[in-house]
């Protein structure tokens, strides 16, 4: 199969479906865009990252530094305990609002309601499972 696979990227590239000075497409609705992790120790994960997998990082204070692979990006926020029920998944909205209502109509409950960060704005959700995910968006709040 991971042969299949390089031989399909392979080929887009020989094609031009990527070109390499293009700008990434921007996000879509409902796609997932922003892997979260927690980390014990921010400096360590960077160093772990880095050595391993040639990560890219940028520092945003001394709890939260986004990744980079080359591919995908996340980030680890500084955390007390790791839950071990895995990363955070964030998906893409143009409408936070709008999702926020899809997500509660289908199901979803909301466990941390819209707030805003450095980047855009996002809210947390769980889905009927119990599964924490965050859906964000990068423009203001809709004016009143």
């Amino acid at each position: 199969m991971q042969n299949l696979f390089t031989a399909m990227l392979g080929a887009a590239f020989a094609i031009g479906a990527f070109a390499a000075d293009s700008t990434p497409p921007k996000p879509k609705d409902g796609q997932i865009d922003y892997i979260e992790f927690g980390a014990l120790d921010i400096t360590a994960t960077k160093t772990f990252y880095t050595a391993a997998f040639g990560w890219k990082f940028t520092d945003y204070g001394p709890d939260y530094c986004s990744f980079e692979d080359g591919r995908l990006t996340g980030g680890f926020a500084h955390v007390k305990e790791i839950a071990r029920r895995g990363p955070l998944v964030v998906f893409y909205a143009a409408d936070l609002e709008a999702m926020e209502a899809k997500v509660k109509a289908a199901g979803g409950t909301i466990v941390k309601p819209i707030f805003s960060f450095p980047g855009g704005r996002r809210f947390h959700f769980t889905d009927p499972s119990g599964n924490e995910l965050s859906v964000w968006s990068d423009g203001s709040a809709p004016k009143q």
